[in-house]
């Protein structure tokens, strides 16, 4: 007597959402998907990264985010960083700023897809994200080609050393005694540094440096 083949076992998913209604149509949508199985769902970052080391699913369906409490970014870089094998995280957003891919893809995660993708989409990326390969939406894609073909600003090393003190919220006052220079030369740095990333406040240089990966 020969015993049937059963097959490939399904993919096992955490669903991550802070909203119950959006959980509850994700957890519908992917039981009508053959070969996917939801095996949990959270509504916080902490919750969703107590589960995943608890479960160790295929594959993590992240928002990015997530209410009170840790968002979607920094509970994709927990969730990746645990002990292998760590899940593989796709990130499933409303959002598709530039910061919010390249910190979602810095942290770890395996794709990037958005809620208005349709369901045989998502499907197919949930099976990408498992084995490993690279899913991302075609507005995302084009983003991100459009960030690797973009030439970066060229910032000297003491604008580098400058933007640095930058995202460590110091002042011209406390820059320029970590650095042992004036706070007219200070003054004078920040200036180039604006005008090379085409920012006129702090804020928006740490952010454009970040998103340029001229910081780490």
């Amino acid at each position: 007597m020969t015993t049937a083949n059963p097959g490939p076992a399904p993919v096992r998913i955490l669903l991550c959402d802070d909203h119950a209604v959006v959980r509850a149509g994700l957890r519908a949508l992917l039981g009508s998907a053959p070969g996917i199985e939801v095996v949990a769902e959270a509504g916080a970052g902490e919750e969703a990264i107590a589960l995943a080391e608890r479960l160790r699913p295929d594959v993590v369906l992240m928002d990015l985010q997530l209410g009170s409490g840790i968002n979607g970014i920094e509970a994709t870089r927990r969730i990746t960083a645990g002990g292998p094998p760590a899940p593989h995280v796709l990130v499933l957003t409303t959002y598709d700023t530039d910061a919010d891919i390249t910190r979602a893809i810095e942290a770890g995660a395996t794709g990037y897809l958005l809620k208005a993708e349709r369901p045989e989409e998502l499907f197919s990326a949930i099976h990408d994200a498992a084995e490993g390969r690279t899913a991302l939406s075609p507005p995302v894609a084009g983003r991100v080609m459009a960030q690797l073909r973009r030439p970066r600003p060229a910032l000297t090393d003491r604008e580098l050393d400058i933007l640095e003190q930058l995202a460590r919220g110091l002042g011209n006052r406390e820059i320029a005694r970590a650095l042992f220079i004036s706070e007219a030369t200070v003054k004078t740095h920040l200036g180039r540094i604006y005008d090379k990333l085409g920012v006129d406040t702090r804020a928006g240089a740490v952010a454009v440096a970040k998103e340029q990966r001229l910081l780490p």
